[in-house]
């Protein structure tokens, strides 16, 4: 049984991701920050249809936390899966963007990607096999006003995704993105009305947590072995 390891787990879509993995015969860990009782309860119901799955909780921007918690995995063997999923919004426009609401998202989504998948490369290696998905986001490929912060942090992932794809390529091992546009969620139900929606996505609707998680579980599956190095967007043709 391959063990795969989903960041921001308790989430709607880490949520869905960690469901399809499980469904594919993986152990999950289903990471959290501070929502581990989500990520619990999301273990539980996975288990309960016979899934495999483990709640585990660390802050991906601490470097020594994320290490320990690593580690703690280890210690049942390698991790072959990684979605890095985490990420945060912290939006404003740039001219009135605090300090800290850049450095945040930048710690999560792309220090986060370090923290989590660096400890981790050397085991997978040993194994020969493996796949990492870094979840982004379309404003990583075109921008958004007010996501300034949001934008350099995903487009940052998009280089180091290109970069780790050429040092593993060898080894087996896939890296790969993907740029969801919108995806229905509480939060981006509250930020989009239909209206809206209508006009940017020329599907006129909003994606599923389900679809995107139906692409995380092509790219971690043996069909995908020769894709490598892609971001891929799952955005109804917004781009």
């Amino acid at each position: 049984m391959k063990r795969a390891l989903v960041t921001g787990g308790s989430g709607a879509l880490g949520s869905a991701i960690c469901r399809r993995l499980a469904a594919d015969g993986c152990h999950v860990y289903v990471h959290a920050n501070s929502n581990l009782q989500h990520a619990e309860k999301l273990s539980s119901e996975i288990i309960a249809i016979g899934g495999s799955a483990q709640a585990i909780a660390f802050d991906v921007t601490d470097h020594a936390q994320t290490i320990a918690g690593i580690q703690n995995l280890l210690m049942d063997g390698p991790i072959q899966i990684i979605v890095n999923n985490a990420g945060i919004h912290e939006d404003a426009v740039m001219a009135g963007m605090r300090a800290d609401q850049w450095s945040r998202v930048i710690a999560v989504s792309l220090n986060g990607f370090f923290n989590v998948t660096q400890p981790l490369l050397l085991p997978m290696i040993g194994t020969r096999w493996g796949r990492i998905i870094n979840v982004s986001s379309v404003a990583g490929l075109v921008g958004n006003r007010g996501q300034t912060n949001y934008a350099a942090a995903k487009a940052g992932l998009h280089g180091a995704t290109k970069s780790l794809a050429l040092e593993l390529a060898s080894r087996g091992i896939t890296v790969n993105a993907i740029a969801p546009g919108i995806i229905a969620s509480t939060m981006s139900d509250a930020a989009f009305t239909k209206k809206l929606i209508d006009q940017l996505v020329p599907m006129k609707r909003a994606g599923t947590p389900e679809e995107v998680a139906d692409l995380a579980g092509y790219l971690t599956s043996e069909l995908a072995g020769y894709i490598s190095g892609q971001i891929i967007s799952i955005n109804g043709a917004m781009i």
